[in-house]
């Protein structure tokens, strides 16, 4: 029976194993050009078999990190280590690294096949090896019958994969994907994403793929290392990074979230009262250590609130925070709302799970939102 790949990532935690050793260790990095620094002495390891996600916005420094790693750029501090061996001095093709460009960079004027075998040639490997592992790759992308084509002749999807095979069919110890499916359209960047994920489970290399790409991360990696400017503000898998973020940076990066300010009016135990402008008082469970006064962030996703009309009863337990709606959006599988409470602006997002509502929400209706307890994250950074 095979195990699929969904039941082998949900039992893959290596970086939770203290016996294991990373593969690849960033240890305190730093890169400047110039007066300006990319990477802040950053220490970050990566184990054999992730497909691990660099993410953040343009100039954090996630390319960097890549460039550092596939020997295209130099350390100004710090040592990048793979298996345990410094890579300083080692140039990039004597490196068990290879790279996919976002532009796939394939070679107009060569077939698929060719394209593919490219690697393998440069390094002279015997000719009946070469026809063998280049079939061996095109089979499993799914492009065995379009060999004899070139790549004008293919769609973005396609040429995508020719990309993807030259660069496994050197049998790399990590893969490198620079924003690997920014070319294509969004249904498409869907599918391969799992394409992806099944892909890499088979094959066993660690991905170390680079994106500015929320859902993208999301989806395919099994750790995230956010970044802002040079630093990793935090590294973990999609759903810790979700609904636990360590930082209102990493909170507000990733997907939509309703952040108030406050500060801590009391502390019992592992439950403070924190004093808020616009929820008033929110009772919540923490195990950060607090000091009445203290400013700190509540937060928590729209999908975790509730809309209620003026007049509809409150769940027990739950938080109340009366507003305005003052912007809709339908996306279709879900309706979100923007609600003007007293000096802020929070969020609602409410599933359309019927084909239609009687009477629905509208611009200007007075609501409250209401919160569980639970669904409070509390932010000291």
């Amino acid at each position: 029976m095979t195990t699929s790949p969904g039941a082998v990532r949900s039992a893959f935690a290596p970086w939770d194993d203290p016996a294991l050793e990373p593969l690849v260790v960033y240890d305190g990095v730093t890169k400047r050009y110039g007066a300006e620094t990319a990477v802040d002495d950053l220490t970050l390891k990566i184990y054999e078999r992730e497909f691990f996600a660099l993410l953040g916005p343009s100039g954090c420094g996630k390319s960097t990190l890549m460039r550092l790693l596939a020997g295209f750029e130099t350390p100004t501090a710090g040592r990048v280590l793979l298996g345990g061996r410094d890579l300083a001095g080692v140039p990039a093709h004597r490196r068990p690294v290879n790279m996919m460009f976002q532009s796939y960079a394939l070679f107009p004027h060569m077939t698929v096949e060719k394209n593919v075998a490219f690697g393998l040639t440069m390094e002279k490997l015997p000719k009946d090896e070469i026809r063998e592992r280049v079939a061996a790759m095109l089979k499993l992308v799914k492009l065995d019958s379009y060999a004899g084509r070139k790549p004008h002749q293919l769609s973005g999807g396609q040429r995508q994969r020719v990309a993807l095979a030259r660069a496994l069919v050197k049998r790399p110890q990590v893969l490198l994907l620079d924003e690997p499916l920014g070319a294509l359209d969004r249904k498409l960047r869907e599918e391969t994403q799992f394409e992806l994920i099944a892909l890499q489970q088979r094959l066993g290399v660690t991905f170390v793929v680079v994106t500015h790409d929320q859902d993208e991360a999301m989806t395919m990696a099994t750790r995230i290392a956010v970044m802002d400017k040079g630093r990793v503000a935090q590294v973990a898998p999609p759903p810790v990074i979700y609904e636990a973020p360590a930082t209102r940076y990493v909170a507000g990066f990733i997907g939509d979230i309703n952040l108030i300010e406050g500060k801590v009016a009391a502390v019992a135990g592992a439950c403070a009262a924190i004093e808020t402008e616009i929820a008033g008082r929110v009772e919540i469970e923490t195990a950060e250590s607090l000091s009445v006064g203290q400013a700190v962030a509540v937060a928590w996703r729209p999908e975790k609130t509730r809309i209620l009309r003026a007049a509809e009863p409150v769940p027990a337990g739950r938080l109340v925070i009366s507003g305005i709606v003052h912007d809709i959006g339908y996306l279709g599988d879900w309706t979100t709302y923007g609600v003007e409470a007293g000096a802020g602006k929070l969020r609602a997002a409410v599933a359309n799970a019927a084909r239609s509502v009687e009477q629905p929400i509208a611009w200007g209706e007075v609501v409250r939102l209401a919160v569980a307890p639970d669904a409070f994250v509390l932010l000291t950074r």
